[in-house]
């Protein structure tokens, strides 16, 4: 294990994790939303965004897939120290990490079933950049519409086309976020 694998956690676990939670669970019911997160230091190339939802969203027995382009030493053992999370493939993931591009095919992680949608992955997409504009977002948690620079379009129709089937996104950038359901509509515009 990696010295630097130690460090880079939260301050003060308790009061950091639930603000960091509440963070989470805000951009997910408010779709297009971006927030900031705890600024934290995990190793490159996990953002300190994608390392906060790591530390609140991840235990021993959350499988995690990491994409080539996350699949590092420094982030295997980051992980296995700071949260236990077991690494699996992409079809037997809870959560997976990665650039949006390294995270391709969508097709491979699960999509939950009939009985339980609640089993279907939530991906972890580190982007370039996140603003509020762009697609056209619309649905549960959006007053009217909403905007967000989404790295293209035709997936999150095809993932809303399946709900209530389909997963999730976290959004990252740095230490910003914003979510992605799969009940919400996309509109290239």
């Amino acid at each position: 294990m990696r010295p630097e694998s130690l460090t880079g956690g939260f301050v003060t676990p308790p009061q950091d994790s639930a603000r960091a939670f509440r963070t989470a669970l805000s951009v997910l019911s408010r779709p297009g939303t971006i927030l900031t997160l705890e600024r934290l230091a995990p190793p490159a190339p996990l953002s300190p965004a994608a390392g906060t939802l790591a530390l609140v969203l991840l235990d021993s027995t959350t499988p995690v897939f990491l994409a080539p382009s996350h699949d590092l030493p420094a982030v295997r053992d980051w992980l296995a120290f700071q949260t236990g999370a077991p690494l699996v493939g992409p079809e037997a993931a809870a959560f997976a990490f990665g650039n949006w591009d390294a995270l391709q095919p969508l097709s491979r992680f699960a999509i939950g079933t009939a009985e339980y949608p609640d089993r279907a992955a939530t991906l972890i997409a580190e982007l370039p950049r996140l603003a509020p504009e762009g697609s056209r977002l619309t649905g549960p948690g959006i007053r009217d519409t909403a905007r967000l620079s989404l790295p293209e379009s035709p997936s999150f129709a095809e993932n809303n086309d399946l709900f209530p089937l389909g997963y999730d996104i976290f959004f990252t950038c740095g230490n910003q976020v914003a979510g992605l359901p799969r009940s919400t509509r996309v509109e290239l515009v």
